[in-house]
């Protein structure tokens, strides 16, 4: 009988650390897939703007939980990123996603919060 507790013991552990290593792979391919929406976001408005992203690149700022408008749970990313108008100055603009759902985008001086994609 000991042996058998034993067994389910191990059969129990394993199962958790597979759901465990199942939940962080899931994540870890969201975060991607949202970062790579939210780049193209940034250097299509960029783009239309007549402006330069800097560096290629965004940086994730802030993560946290929200309710979508259908009241799923969904994970929240806010990114920075640098941009220029031509000139040597750097400017930062910010661009939110739940899921991979623009949420906001802000270019400072040339676009204020939009909340529908774009």
């Amino acid at each position: 009988m000991e042996i058998v507790n034993q067994i389910i013991q191990i059969m129990l552990s394993s199962i958790f650390l597979l759901f465990g290593l199942s939940v962080i792979a899931w994540f870890w391919l969201d975060t991607l897939r949202c970062r790579e929406v939210a780049k193209s976001v940034c250097k299509r408005a960029c783009s239309e703007l007549k402006l330069q992203l800097l560096d290629d690149t965004i940086a994730l700022g802030k993560l946290r939980l929200k309710r979508n408008q259908h009241g799923r749970l969904n994970v929240q990313r806010t990114y920075q990123f640098e941009f220029s108008d031509g000139g040597d100055s750097r400017l930062q603009g910010v661009v939110i996603m739940c899921g991979t759902v623009l949420e906001i985008l802000e270019i400072p001086g040339y676009m204020h919060r939009t909340i529908s994609p774009v």
